[in-house]
């Protein structure tokens, strides 16, 4: 149950006055639903107003506040905008624009009567003028018109005034809360409490110690929830798995392990043999060789009498796995099975008897795996592959499957930096991958014009006839699957026009599974030449034979989504190449991007200069239920405040009682507050 003391900043924001069904639209569309998602929508900048009794054309390109008297209209034709001449009281000209609704200027700008009027002076020629003021009101309110003035992003139908008043609005419910972080931390940074903070920057955007504070507060309950899925997770009961390494010895491998590899399993190993459930965050670059490690880690499962299950984000790399696995154990005492939403009747059946009565010994899927009808005779050990794919709730899930915890890897092919590591795996021990199998040549990329797309073209023609296979990824248009779809419909179209359709195949995001399945399959087995794609390809496909990969509007993606594309080639021995399209007008930050690209195939170094250039929620993707993003705290603020806040929250599970100390019962209402209580099933016992 939510603290009673946050109710009044949980109500709807329709019971705040004059939010109708009109207005609650464009709320929606900014996800402010809910009195604290107003408090929480910060200022993004600030307006500096002069207020002056005379006007200055050494003011001009300022806001500023000035009463004026209007004197005389002067409009054009229909189309001509109103222009409103009024005088300040040293009988200076202003010019006040409205390019619409004239007769309500007229309305509000009555000749003869002073106004207090705001807004940016421009010259335009050798006048001054104010185009569309800001404000308009009565002399004697001048002093209301605030000198710095918060700016907030705003969307269709909603003005920075409106909101304004209704942040104001909303801060009459603000409550005073306990204090829920260590008072010495507070005294050294001289944070002001939670209220004070967050009524300052609302006030004045510009507040430097009021943003850190509300900053720290949501990375801090963030931390406090990881350190709290962590403590509950250690306190179950899971069971050592014991069993002699029979299987992994008598795996045949072509090649021997690399060095972080065989690092990896040995940590794997030391905490599968614990009865505490581990807990592990395997980290490794595209092609680091992840899945032996999962393989190894499946088969102690196995080896001890138990189950292991292998779950991944879609059914292309579900069944790519299953592939794998099968090849790699080929031999082996060991049966492997797939479950998809896409297996149904009697095959479906047979899975899950073979589940329920244990002589399926792994089991690989899509989430289909957390359904409520499959049940496992002995689930010992659980990997979940793409792990940004998946929230905490649902990793719970999972462990849920078992009469005692099972142990827990999960894995990412997208380099996390550090600071992202500690804010959304807080919970788990950090295993990486931070070296290459060997004989992997590097890959090459290159940047180019895309006004080069007829020279790229017969690039890839001569690529074909010498039996290469190619990605080309199509641009993301905007967030619109539909339109992504469309823009590698017509790159398809015209590819097959140039090279015949049987050498072209398509995949996009609206396809059925079953259909993207045998596009894939065929490109798989070289039946198709070049695989046109949005990226849906971007996670785990494994062609070796394909060496060159095009990626259209590159300067559109960001670098954690190129190195991820990039990462579809060099699977194999042979050469491969990159090919990044872009588009004439490039951006500062887009050319840092592509330059770095070119530069280094390093996924752990791309994904720091992917944060510092684009932010947390960007590299990790859509998050599901139980991983919320940050709302206060810009990437930067995280990675300074992050390992304090982390520091702060084990500090009060470990050494202070936890949330039944004084401080925890604060902490318990921050929990609620930043809506992390979502990840933590075990707080809603009470």
């Amino acid at each position: 149950m939510r603290p009673e003391i946050l109710n009044p900043l949980f109500a709807e924001i329709q019971l705040l006055k004059g939010v109708g069904k009109a207005l609650a639209k464009p709320l929606g569309r900014l996800k402010l639903e809910q009195i604290i998602d107003l408090l929480f929508h910060l200022p993004s900048g600030w307006i500096d107003r002069k207020r002056v009794e005379t006007l200055d054309m050494e003011d001009a390109g300022r806001v500023v506040a000035v009463i004026v008297t209007p004197v005389d209209y002067k409009a054009g034709g229909p189309r001509s905008p109103l222009r409103v001449q009024t005088t300040d009281a040293a009988g200076n000209y202003l010019s006040l624009v409205y390019f619409n609704n004239p007769g309500w200027a007229r309305k509000q700008l009555p000749l003869g009567e002073p106004k207090a009027i705001s807004g940016r002076m421009e010259m335009y020629g050798q006048e001054l003028q104010i185009v569309h003021p800001d404000t308009v009101l009565e002399p004697d309110k001048i002093g209301t018109i605030p000198v710095r003035e918060p700016v907030y992003a705003l969307s269709d139908g909603l003005t920075n005034n409106r909101l304004r008043q209704l942040i104001e609005q909303a801060s009459e419910r603000l409550v005073d809360l306990p204090e829920w972080i260590e008072p010495s931390l507070v005294e050294r940074e001289t944070w002001p409490a939670w209220r004070a903070a967050l009524e300052a920057i609302h006030a004045d955007p510009a507040n430097e110690g009021a943003r850190r504070r509300l900053a720290y507060d949501e990375i801090f309950a963030n931390q406090l929830a990881l350190a709290l899925v962590r403590q509950s997770s250690r306190s179950r009961k899971g069971e050592a798995l014991l069993g002699e390494p029979k299987l992994r010895d008598a795996l045949q491998l072509p090649y021997a392990p690399t060095g972080a590899q065989s690092r990896t399993v040995s940590e794997i190993e030391a905490d599968v043999r614990q009865e505490q459930p581990m807990l592990r965050l395997l980290q490794g670059d595209v092609g680091s060789g992840k899945t032996l490690v999962a393989v190894m880690a499946l088969l102690m499962a196995v080896e001890a009498g138990g189950q292991g299950a292998l779950l991944a984000p879609t059914e292309i790399l579900a069944r790519q796995h299953f592939d794998t696995v099968t090849a790699m154990l080929a031999g082996l005492p060991v049966n492997i099975a797939v479950l998809t939403g896409r297996d149904k009747g009697k095959i479906r059946e047979s899975t899950l008897m073979g589940l329920a009565d244990g002589s399926i010994d792994i089991l690989i899927g899509t989430h289909a795996i957390f359904q409520e009808a499959v049940r496992y005779k002995k689930l010992a050990l659980a990997v979940v592959d793409e792990q940004h794919r998946f929230g905490v709730a649902q990793r719970m899930m999972l462990t849920q499957k078992a009469e005692r915890t099972p142990h827990l890897l999960v894995m990412t092919a997208t380099p996390i930096p550090r600071t992202l590591t500690l804010t959304h795996y807080g919970e788990m021990d950090v295993s990486r991958l931070d070296e290459m199998p060997p004989g992997r040549e590097p890959i090459e990329t290159r940047v180019i014009s895309g006004a080069r797309l007829a020279d790229v073209v017969d690039g890839l023609g001569r690529h074909i006839a010498s039996d290469g296979q190619a990605y080309w990824v199509c641009p993301l248009v905007e967030e619109s699957e539909a339109i992504d779809q469309a823009a590698a419909e017509e790159r398809a179209r015209e590819l097959k026009m140039r090279f015949g359709d049987e050498r072209i195949g398509l995949v996009h995001g609206r396809m059925k599974g079953p259909e993207k399945d045998a596009v894939m399959d065929a490109f798989q087995r070289g039946q198709i030449a070049v695989l046109v794609a949005t990226t849906v390809i971007e996670v785990g496909v494994d062609v070796p034979n394909a060496t060159l990969m095009v990626v259209e509007g590159a300067d559109r993606f960001g670098l954690a989504q190129l190195h991820q594309l990039r990462g579809r080639v060099g699977r194999g021995d042979a050469k491969s190449v990159c090919l990044l399209l872009r588009g004439e007008a490039l951006t500062e930050t887009a050319r840092a991007r592509l330059a770095l690209m070119r530069e280094t195939n390093d996924g752990f170094r791309i994904a720091e200069e992917d944060l510092r250039l684009r932010g947390a929620g960007e590299i990790l993707g859509t998050r599901q239920s139980g991983d919320v993003g940050f709302r206060l705290a810009t990437p930067e603020l995280v990675a300074e405040l992050a390992p304090m806040a982390n520091d702060d929250a084990r500090l009060l599970i470990e050494r202070e009682g936890g949330l039944d100390s004084p401080r925890g019962e604060a902490a318990r209402i921050a929990l609620y507050l930043f809506k992390r209580d979502t990840a933590v099933p075990l707080l809603r016992s009470g």
